[in-house]
């Protein structure tokens, strides 16, 4: 049902052309929309819970990867972005789905017409494995944190906020 899905068709098929097609993308009857449901979907604490987050960097989309029990800081991306960025803000769920086909609840770390520019966070190496959405809410897959950087192409930075603050 959800593993011929459009969307997780697009993170398969991603995962398969990066050389990741030993990391099994599994479905659930449950949802793992919010942080609270995938932790207990898939049996792990909300910290090894990836959040991809599509954030708008002076108008252009990067991706913010995230442990689930951490918001972002606005300040960290715009300095790991560049230092004349003006703006920073989480984008709608409208513009993810029509610039990249997912809905909240199932945005992947791949499976973008282009590779986005990527930010880790580094609490997010603190753990063996994380748990990522695969493009949808019910889908999801294991993948260790360095080779989540590794084809991501991304880059491993401090974006943890301390207190209250975005996603």
């Amino acid at each position: 049902m959800y593993e011929n899905d459009e969307a997780v068709l697009k993170v398969r098929a991603a995962l398969d052309a990066l050389g990741c097609a030993d990391l099994k993308v599994k479905i659930t009857e449950e949802t793992i929309f919010t942080v609270e449901d995938a932790s207990k979907a898939v049996g792990a604490p909300a910290e090894e819970i990836l959040k991809s987050l599509v954030f708008l960097t002076d108008g252009e989309p990067v991706l913010v990867l995230m442990s689930g029990a951490n918001r972002v800081n606005l300040h960290a991306v715009a300095g790991a972005r560049s230092v004349h960025v003006r703006k920073v803000k989480m984008a709608t769920a409208e513009y993810v789905f029509e610039n990249f086909g997912f809905k909240v609840g199932g945005v992947p770390p791949v499976g973008y017409p282009t590779r986005l520019p990527a930010l880790l966070d580094d609490d997010l190496f603190l753990y063996p494995v994380v748990w990522s959405a695969a493009g949808t809410d019910h889908a999801f897959f294991p993948i260790a944190p360095e080779r989540l950087l590794e084809v991501t192409g991304g880059v491993r930075v401090p974006l943890k906020k301390s207190g209250a603050g975005v996603a």
